[in-house]
């Protein structure tokens, strides 16, 4: 797997929105612009054969007839047909443990019945294997697309009989489940009214903090709140969770960091994520497990040269696809800075400045909060429900998914130079 004499492995861990775009980012605009004489190949690694659109999750965990499955578990192959086999290889795998002094990453077949390892030399290396969530149904946990399928088919199973439901944490992605899980069940409410008239399924969300979407301004958090009541979701404030305990019986007991406790049908954890980088030597991550990553030219200094992280397992961001949009052109341009200079002596830096990435800071948030209704705001200003619906809520951006595995997101580079800044 170490690829021929004298080629130079470009090696991407993982392949969702990050990793799927540097690959066609760097296929299209960067190879190109190398030397002709110096053979480069990129190397695709991800355990599942498919990508999850996890921006539509909460629609897809409440039903497939909502989000059908063929819009949010895509097959990767596909979208890199259009370049040569020369360059391009998909490996099904999953990276286990990373030699930084020797420039190497062991890898794990995920699709082979024997589980074999290989170990892939690379002169670059990105980092995207993200972040999974504590409910399996939210992504892809680093594993498998038919698990994850066939948790999303127990979800259903038990929302059909369910009464009573909890779902846990007052960030987008709780809002959204809560949303998606009320209004498939219990309806919404009719015209001058608050709630639905008949509700299935009690279903109450519990935030950990005084308000919802604690990015979001007051008057938009309490909007939200008034289109899950709209659904007869129910918001408590103030509360964490502490642990779970599964009954006999199928029910399962929330015990909060206050000793309450409340036994539901279904329970739904949406509070937070955790980085997937078990692969990488401890010195590489910061306390919290994220990869501590240049800030402004998003290497990762202390791995060595041409290393990089983009996306949600990266310290720069705080998370989400408009960061990773940002973050993709600005890795892409360092890369190949960093690879005409190795081209000419491996030890070089490139000459001039770097390319800076630049975080977005305003309020920028849309959260859709049922079939129709939503919240959000852009670079500060506020978005009309109308706008976010057609924006995302509509199909939860399924078409950009349509979009980035097929490379035609990147099809334009998003040039720079040096005077840029």
């Amino acid at each position: 797997m170490s690829g021929q004499s004298g080629q130079k492995n470009i090696v991407i861990l993982g392949a969702s929105y990050g990793g799927l775009s540097a690959a066609h980012y760097f296929l299209k605009h960067v190879l190109p612009r190398l030397p002709s004489n110096e053979k480069y190949h990129v190397y695709l690694v991800n355990p599942s054969t498919h990508f999850y659109h996890r921006v539509a999750s909460p629609r897809s965990v409440a039903s497939f007839e909502l989000m059908p499955v063929a819009k949010t578990f895509l097959e990767i192959k596909p979208g890199f047909k259009q370049y040569k086999s020369d360059v391009f290889t998909f490996v099904q795998g999953k990276a286990v443990t990373t030699d930084t002094a020797g420039r190497t990453v062991t890898i794990k077949h995920t699709g082979a019945a024997d589980g074999t390892v290989e170990t892939l030399s690379y002169h670059a290396l990105i980092l995207a294997t993200g972040t999974k969530t504590f409910d399996p149904t939210l992504s892809l946990q680093g594993g498998l697309h038919e698990d994850i399928l066939k948790a999303l088919a127990y979800m259903h199973k038990k929302l059909k009989t369910a009464k009573t439901i909890v779902v846990a944490g007052g960030g987008p992605a709780g809002v959204e489940v809560a949303g998606e899980v009320g209004e498939y069940l219990n309806g919404a409410a009719g015209w001058f009214q608050k709630r639905p008239a008949n509700p299935k399924a009690k279903i109450t969300l519990y935030s950990g903090s005084k308000k919802l979407l604690p990015i979001l301004r007051p008057a938009l958090a309490q909007q939200a709140e008034v289109y899950l009541a709209r659904v007869g979701v129910d918001v408590v404030h103030n509360i964490k969770m502490d642990r779970v305990v599964e009954s006999a019986s199928g029910k399962t007991k929330v015990i909060f960091s206050n000793g309450d406790e409340v036994e539901c049908d279904v329970f739904i954890p949406c509070m937070g994520v955790t980085p997937m980088t078990e692969y990488l030597p401890k010195q590489l991550l910061t306390e919290t497990g994220y990869i501590n990553t240049n800030k402004e030219t998003l290497r990762v200094d202390a791995a060595g040269p041409r290393v990089y992280a983009v996306g949600d397992a990266a310290s720069y961001t705080r998370g989400g696809i408009m960061d990773m949009f940002e973050a993709i052109p600005v890795v892409m341009t360092n890369l190949q800075r960093d690879l005409l200079a190795a081209s000419k002596d491996p030890n070089a830096k490139p000459s001039g400045p770097d390319r800076k990435f630049t975080p977005i800071t305003a309020e920028t948030q849309l959260v859709p909060v049922g079939q129709s209704k939503g919240v959000g705001a852009f670079n500060g200003n506020k978005l009309p429900n109308l706008m976010v619906y057609m924006i995302k809520g509509k199909d939860y951006m399924s078409s950009s998914a349509t979009d980035i595995l097929s490379g035609n997101k990147w099809k334009k580079e998003n040039g720079w130079k040096p005077t840029d800044g």
